[in-house]
């Protein structure tokens, strides 16, 4: 690990715990050259879960792709960075328990709306009009009926 103010690749842990999200680890760091302090958050390493989309082509999840679609549906609307945060984490924790190693994208989008219809109506709405690729407006009319 090198310190972020003089780059020297010793330091030492000074204090450990459970991130916040409970996904990660923090570790607080002393450089052992300059004394400065930092933080690190370290994830559990792991096979990349696969996510097999409809056209039948594979890409490997990627939280940040996920990040930018639930940052685009929540769009001025009252969910937080945190609660984002949370959500994205609830389904990786969710997929790494999966003994399977993929999931469908469907599946992945089912995860998605489970968990953001309690946060926001208007976001979930969103993010369903483009999860679900609605090729008209009955066909949007008709999922909004089902959700009301």
């Amino acid at each position: 690990m090198l310190c972020p103010a003089c780059g020297h690749p010793e330091s030492k842990v000074v204090d450990s715990r459970p991130a916040d999200d409970g996904a990660a680890i923090r570790r607080r760091r002393e450089c052992l050259s300059c004394g400065h302090r930092f933080t690190t958050y370290e994830r559990r390493g792991e096979n990349p879960v696969i996510v097999i989309k409809s056209d039948g082509s594979s890409e490997a999840f990627d939280r940040q792709k996920l990040m930018r679609g639930l940052l685009s549906a929540c769009a001025k609307r009252p969910v937080t960075p945190h609660q984002m945060e949370s959500l994205i984490n609830g389904i990786e924790n969710d997929l790494s328990a999966s003994p399977r190693g993929e999931i469908r994208s469907k599946d992945l989008g089912d995860m998605v709306m489970a968990r953001l219809a309690p946060l926001d109506d208007v976001a979930y709405i969103r993010f369903m009009s483009v999860y679900k690729d609605f090729q008209s407006v009955e066909e949007f009319a008709e999922a909004l009926n089902d959700i009301s």
